[in-house]
C-alpha cells in the first residue's frame, strides 16, 4: 500500500511498539493492512499467516437487546487515509450517517496491535452512537476454520474470558441460551445497561476483567483483545470474538477518546494478564 496524506488531528498518544516482558517461547513480529472493511494482521508465525478483523462491523444505538438488529445499527463508511509501506501504521476515518466522525490510528508492534481512536460529533444534534464492533475472525487461529470443520461454533472450546479472577474456557458455567437471537454469549461489565447490550444470550455474571481471547490450534499462542471503555465481550456465530468498545453517545461538539489492544503472545496466562494490567490499570481499579 502507498502512504497517503493525512491531515485530521489524532488523539495524542504514544504509538510505539511495546515489547513483551515476562514472556518465554517463540517470538513474533506483526504487520497490518486494511481493505474493504477488513483489517488484516500478518505474522509469519500465525496460522495461515494472518488474523482478519471485520473493522468495523457496526456502530450501534442503545436499546439493542429488545429491538431488531437493523434498528440498532447506524450506517457508516470507512476510508483509508494512511498506510505506511512497512505495514506498521494505518489511519482510518469512519463517517457515521448521523454525522459523527471517528479517527483511528492503528499501529502494529512486535506482538500487539495498538488502537487509538477519537470520536467527534461536529453536528448540533446529540448522537446515539453508543458502541461499536470490531469482529475478530479466529477460526483459522484456533484450528477450527471452515477447511477443518463445518461446525461454526467449534472454536469456542479454544476461547476464554475471565470469571471471578480465573480464566474460564467456553462454554463457561451458567451458559445462557435464550435471547432474541441465538446462539452466542455476551458478558456485560458493571455500568453498562443490559438493555443496551447485544441481543444474543446474556451471561448472568459480569466478566472478571475486560479480556476475551483464544488459544491457537497448536497451543503455542494466545490471541486476546481489550478496549477502554468497553461495552461488552461477545462470542459470536461466525467463528468470531468481540471486545466491543463503548462510546456512550456524543453531545454536539463533543469528542471522546478510546483505546484498544490486540495481543498475540506466547501462550502464558500470567504474561497476558501482566500486559493487560499494565495497559489498562483503570480496569483493575474497578
Amino acid at each position: 500500500m502507498l502512504a497517503m496524506r493525512y491531515t485530521q488531528r489524532l488523539p495524542s498518544a504514544t504509538l510505539g511498539a511495546l515489547c513483551c516482558f515476562g514472556c518465554a517461547g517463540p517470538t513474533s513480529d506483526l504487520r497490518i493492512e486494511w481493505s474493504e472493511n477488513v483489517l488484516t494482521v500478518r505474522g509469519d508465525h500465525l496460522p495461515e499467516g494472518a488474523v482478519k478483523i471485520w473493522y468495523l462491523e457496526a456502530y450501534c444505538r442503545p436499546g439493542a437487546r429488545d429491538q431488531p438488529w437493523d434498528e440498532t445499527t447506524i450506517g457508516h463508511e470507512t476510508r483509508l487515509l494512511v498506510a505506511t509501506p512497512d505495514g506498521k501504521h494505518i489511519t482510518l476515518r469512519c463517517t457515521l450517517k448521523d454525522g459523527v466522525t471517528v479517527a483511528h490510528a492503528i499501529t502494529a508492534g512486535t506482538d500487539e496491535v495498538d488502537f487509538q481512536l477519537a470520536a467527534h460529533n461536529p453536528t448540533d444534534r446529540r448522537s446515539e452512537a453508543h458502541w461499536a464492533q470490531p469482529c475478530i475472525r479466529v477460526g483459522a487461529f484456533t484450528g477450527t476454520g471452515a477447511d477443518v470443520t463445518e461446525d461454526e461454533y467449534a472454536y469456542i472450546s479454544k476461547s476464554f474470558v475471565f470469571l471471578d479472577g480465573e480464566q474460564a474456557f467456553m462454554p463457561t458455567r451458567d451458559w445462557a441460551t435464550k435471547a432474541q437471537y441465538t446462539p452466542g454469549q455476551v458478558w456485560i461489565p458493571a455500568g453498562v445497561p443490559r438493555a443496551d447490550a447485544n441481543p444474543r444470550p446474556h451471561h448472568p455474571d459480569p466478566p472478571g476483567n475486560g479480556l476475551i481471547g483464544c488459544v491457537s490450534g497448536d497451543g503455542q499462542w494466545v490471541l486476546a483483545s481489550a478496549w477502554e471503555p468497553y461495552h461488552e465481550l461477545f462470542c459470536g456465530v461466525i467463528r468470531c470474538l468481540h471486545s466491543d468498545f463503548r462510546i456512550g453517545g456524543l453531545d454536539p461538539g463533543q469528542t471522546k477518546t478510546i483505546r484498544g489492544k490486540l495481543y498475540i503472545l506466547p501462550n502464558d496466562t500470567r504474561s497476558l494478564l501482566r500486559r493487560y494490567q499494565r495497559d489498562f490499570p483503570e480496569h483493575s481499579k474497578r
